[in-house]
């Protein structure tokens, strides 16, 4: 489901559009509202899971700073972080420990192979759920307390096979996916896109999130000399990946979705990664944006880290949410959850305006190339 980077102005209440209402007195009661994180803090993907609880923490540190009002009393929003570990049993018990905390949103989580199972149970018990998770099952069961704050993998997966066949000119590809909604989504969504504009599939193999050693899967798909390779799993897969395909000799270009799309796959990729790599990110090249400078300077100067994919997205996330309690009046989900849907904001990572599954309508997608192990946008020809 990345170095893409995100900021907010210093000197003003929020990213662009989204200036919430200031504590106007100071008599206002004060309440505490709960916002669950949900998302990998250990394990192969914690990096991802960590990145994502600094950007959901900025915007919560701002908005408490700031003292919005809700219903009249001043609102102090407070985190409730916990490690699914990526594994759909444990995001099951951390979706149950969120109901019986009365959290009024959960932010996450990352995984389509957790929110999936984890959004019925979140739904039924009335809690929002804001999610980046891009699988298409995440939306398609109508829920109407489910979010979906980031690209989809029809989105991902269909640009990735347009840019294979209309950039790369590529004739064939064989497809890997390590069997996690996530993978087997974004595979699926390649293939359908790739054949369609007349690429050959060669080969599908499977793997698991949990593999390292690939050897036998792409000795095999060597002998069908593709002229690619796509991978539908994530960073902590597709770096020994690239770094064992070049060890067998085996030129061919490696794509994948938004779960290789960051500097962590350079890390264990090494050199390997610069040239030949293309990847997704959804919402805009913030590098390039006032917002998303401001957001990256902020966020390594409080972290001493580079932001990932998804961080700013938890920020907006947050930010959108407390902007439809304020439009409620009311920081329960059930008198929220209208406001949320019908918002039409501006971002630090996009714009937030929902179809009627709750996707986003618009994340335009940049596709990322490395070089000296960053990503890097990539100018398409057309």
């Amino acid at each position: 489901m990345m170095a893409n980077v995100r900021h907010f102005r210093t000197k003003f209440v929020f990213a662009a559009g989204l200036a919430l209402t200031p504590l106007l007195g100071f008599a206002a009661e004060e309440m505490t509202v709960k916002i669950g994180l949900t998302g990998p803090l250990t394990g192969p993907q914690a990096a991802i899971g960590k990145d994502h609880e600094n950007g959901l923490r900025m915007a919560m540190d701002r908005l408490n700073a700031q003292g919005i009002v809700v219903g009249g009393k001043k609102v102090r929003f407070e985190m409730m972080s916990e490690d699914d570990g990526a594994d759909p049993r444990t995001g099951m018990t951390v979706a149950q420990r969120f109901v019986d905390a009365n959290v009024k949103a959960v932010i996450g989580p990352y995984n389509s192979g957790v929110a999936i199972p984890i959004s019925k149970l979140l739904n039924d018990a009335g809690i929002v759920m804001a999610t980046v998770a891009s699988n298409p099952k995440v939306t398609q069961n109508g829920y109407p307390y489910v979010f979906r704050i980031g690209a989809s993998d029809t989105q991902l997966g269909t640009k990735m096979g347009v840019f294979a066949a209309k950039n790369l000119k590529a004739k064939s590809f064989a497809i890997i996916d390590d069997r996690t909604a996530y993978g087997q989504g974004v595979a699926d969504e390649f293939i359908k896109a790739a054949k369609a504009n007349g690429i050959q599939i060669v080969a599908r193999e499977f793997t698991t999130d949990k593999s390292t050693d690939f050897s036998a899967i792409l000795t095999s798909i060597k002998a069908a000399k593709p002229d690619g390779i796509f991978y539908g799993g994530y960073y902590s897969q597709g770096g020994p990946m690239r770094r064992q395909m070049a060890r067998l000799g085996l030129k061919a270009y490696l794509l994948g979705g938004d779960g290789i799309c960051n500097e962590e796959l350079a890390k264990l990729g090494g050199t390997t990664v610069d040239g030949g790599v293309y990847c997704p990110q959804g919402g805009p090249v913030l590098e390039q944006t006032s917002e998303g400078k401001q957001f990256t300077t902020e966020y390594k100067k409080r972290f001493s880290i580079e932001p990932l994919v998804y961080g700013a997205s938890m920020y907006d996330g947050l930010n959108i949410i407390a902007k439809a309690m304020q439009k409620a009046n009311s920081v329960e989900p059930k008198q929220y959850r209208a406001a949320l849907a019908a918002s039409n904001q501006q971002g630090v990572a996009g714009t937030y305006q929902f179809d009627d599954k709750r996707d986003l309508k618009n994340s335009p997608i940049t596709v990322y190339s490395f070089k000296n192990g960053q990503p890097v946008p990539v100018a398409e020809g057309k």
